[in-house]
């Protein structure tokens, strides 16, 4: 069977940046990515390769910004208070993610850089403006079922969302949020995002979860 839309496809993938520096493969975690074709489930560039392509077959994919994780833009790099970030819990340090949720939709946002009690955050994608290179085997394509269909994402052998492969990944577009600030909040308020639509569409695209 070929990859269409509408059929669930399994495949294996290692994703190196333009240095050539591994940023994420499913080969290390033994376990394929599983996504349903045609919903939007993994990046635009990688979709439209994997187009008529089979089980068993390899191939290599480049994905620039504009097929990936969109431009990186300065605007979504902000100054926020400390005072933001209610029930974070503990101290804030670099590279911590936490929720907000703004007029274009719930967002990751990353911290840069804490000084004083001012928190730098990053709204944009960590792969925004990176050229991606996937090296890319498909190991099972099959037809997804009517409830697949109807939820728009693949459901595994033990009911809704029991499918492995799923860890965030940088194929799916998913950001990882460590666990004990999964459930925290800051207040978007306090961010100034600018009201650009093709800013917007980028981050639409993009920060889905």
């Amino acid at each position: 069977m070929q990859i269409a839309e509408n059929t669930v496809v399994a495949f294996h993938y290692t994703l190196t940046n333009e240095a050539g520096q591994t940023i994420d493969s499913s080969r290390q975690r033994e376990e394929p990515l599983n996504y349903l074709h045609g919903h939007g489930n993994i990046i635009p560039g990688l979709e439209k390769a994997l187009v008529g392509k089979q089980a068993g077959d390899k191939l290599e994919v480049t994905v620039t910004p504009e097929e990936g994780y969109g431009e990186r833009h300065e605007g979504l790099i902000q100054q926020v208070p400390t005072s933001a970030f209610e029930g974070a819990g503990g101290e804030l340090k670099p590279g911590m993610q936490f929720q907000a949720q703004t007029e274009a939709g719930q967002r990751i946002f990353t911290i840069t850089e804490v000084e004083g009690d001012q928190v730098t955050v990053d709204g944009n994608h960590p792969l925004a403006g990176e050229t991606l290179n996937f090296d890319v085997e498909v190991t099972e394509v099959r037809e997804a079922s009517d409830e697949e269909k109807e939820h728009g994402h693949v459901h595994g052998p033990e009911g809704h969302d029991r499918v492995t492969g799923q860890q965030p990944s940088a194929v799916s577009g998913r950001i990882h949020v460590d666990s004990p600030h999964r459930a925290h909040r800051f207040a978007a308020a306090q961010l100034q995002l600018p009201i650009d639509e093709h800013v917007l569409t980028h981050l639409l695209q993009a920060l889905h979860t």
